[in-house]
């Protein structure tokens, strides 16, 4: 743990010495907004249309009409440093920002950063996280409701990164954050440590904390996607996670074809299990997601089927009111991004 700390004290001399250069200096600033608005419709398709269904995953969990988020983005960018302010409002806002006791449902990320060269960056506050496919803003997602593997991991962290252009190919990132669920003040004193690994587009993620006081433990993740043809993306979400034994492991594969500018079709495959003391019945989920995205200017429509699993477990209703394994959902979602 003193090592941990000798490391963020030297990151943040860099750091802040960096800053009060850069202050000194007389650069080019650029402030720009962004951000988006969206909302669904859902209705179940075998169970009955209440807020008692749900698959498990993060957002898009009502039947009926309902809001997502509102997202506003300010950036304050030079060419040494700069600042970002996402803020998010709305129920997808409030379930991203859950584990943050100060801004709960207002702030997502908060940060600001210093380019030491043009290969090294460092960037300090709060920040989405590294780990997994998708991400909080349904705009960078391709289909809207999210998997398992998503919503089992941090969304954001609270603490200092390094990022490194090794090549063209190669980058690095390290980073000493607080632990998971901890994402504005760490009460225990411990910090949690991040790593990943890039390679053309391919990235090796790993994450450790202690695990106590509802910590994360150790994960181990991989993200990647290819260009099968102009038309034709692939992209891949592999992970592992253990604590103290138990944890939850997944493979989420995402076929997309481009039939035209306007409009893409894709499948979201995921296969995602708990494993451990914690969880005897090796409990699984086969989860199957078909989206398409026709977009109209910044306007994007997203209709979504949406059908899921379980090995043992029941968790759901059926049309009749009876324990079931499986829930299936149509969903139809319009996302407007400036």
């Amino acid at each position: 743990m003193k090592t941990i700390k000798k490391i963020v004290l030297v990151l943040i001399a860099v750091f802040s010495v960096g800053i009060m250069n850069a202050q000194e200096e007389k650069e080019e600033k650029k402030f720009t907004i962004s951000g988006s608005v969206d909302a669904y419709y859902q209705a179940y398709l075998s169970a009955p249309d209440n807020d008692g269904q749900s698959f498990g995953t993060a957002f898009a969990e009502n039947s009926g009409f309902a809001v997502g988020m509102g997202n506003v983005v300010f950036a304050y960018e030079g060419e040494k440093v700069g600042a970002v302010l996402d803020l998010v409002t709305g129920p997808r806002g409030a379930s991203a920002t859950f584990n943050s006791d100060i801004v709960d449902g207002i702030v997502n990320q908060a940060y600001v950063y210093y380019n030491v060269s043009d290969k090294t960056t460092l960037t300090m506050g709060r920040f989405n996280t590294f780990l997994g496919y998708e991400v909080i803003s349904p705009v960078a997602n391709f289909n809207y409701s999210t998997s398992y593997l998503f919503s089992s991991g941090p969304f954001s962290h609270v603490g200092i990164k390094a990022d490194f252009a090794l090549s063209e190919d190669f980058s690095l990132m390290l980073a000493v954050t607080n632990p998971w669920d901890t994402n504005d003040t760490s009460m225990s004193g411990e910090y949690a440590l991040g790593a990943q690994l890039g390679f053309k587009g391919q990235y090796l993620n790993l994450y450790y904390d202690s695990g106590n006081s509802g910590g994360l433990g150790f994960e181990i993740d991989y993200t990647g996607g290819f260009d099968v043809t102009d038309s034709f993306f692939f992209g891949i979400n592999a992970a592992y996670n253990d604590n103290d034994g138990s944890g939850f492991y997944g493979v989420a594969l995402y076929p997309q074809l481009a039939t035209s500018d306007a409009f893409s079709v894709g499948l979201r495959g995921e296969y995602f299990g708990l494993h451990g003391d914690a969880n005897p019945a090796e409990e699984s989920v086969l989860g199957l997601t078909l989206t398409g995205s026709y977009s109209v200017e910044n306007l994007t429509i997203k209709p979504e089927i949406r059908l899921d699993s379980w090995s043992d477990s029941m968790p759901y209703m059926d049309a009749d009111g009876m324990p079931s394994d499986n829930l299936s959902s149509f969903l139809v979602a319009a996302i407007y991004a400036f």
